[in-house]
């Protein structure tokens, strides 16, 4: 009894080590796809990218991203996004992009899809590519 005692108050910090945030969790050098955005399917191309220790990367509609993703699975929170700036006929959709990746606060993976949410409703699904 006392050895599981002594097993289980190790435990929380054995779980610190890595990176726990969505990053960590699904790590791959794949990109999930953008396929719907608010419950409407996104015509556009937009991807995202998880590398090791919450950097996000992808392309959107006209430009390039990245930011870094530090909140523990299976919370999402992005640091500031950079892009590049160029333009393009799809600016509009690049902008919802951008807004609706910038307010999801909840994450969820299952096989090949990845779910960004948010309290409010909002919803993005993505599909490995």
């Amino acid at each position: 009894m006392i050895r599981l005692f002594i097993l289980l108050s190790f435990l929380p910090v054995l779980g610190c080590e890595g990176d726990e945030s969505l990053s960590g969790y699904a790590q791959t050098d794949n990109a999930f796809v953008l396929v719907e955005l608010n419950d409407v399917v996104f015509e556009g191309r937009a991807t995202l990218v998880l590398a090791s220790g919450g950097d996000v990367r992808g392309e959107a509609p006209c430009n390039t991203w990245s930011a870094i993703q530090s909140a523990p699975y299976p919370w999402f929170e992005l640091g500031p996004i950079a892009a590049t700036r160029r333009a393009c006929a799809d600016l509009s959709m690049e902008q919802a992009f951008f807004a609706a990746l910038g307010d999801m606060t909840i994450s969820e993976v299952s096989g090949d899809i990845l779910i960004l949410s948010n309290t409010d409703g909002g919803r993005m699904v993505f599909q490995a590519e």
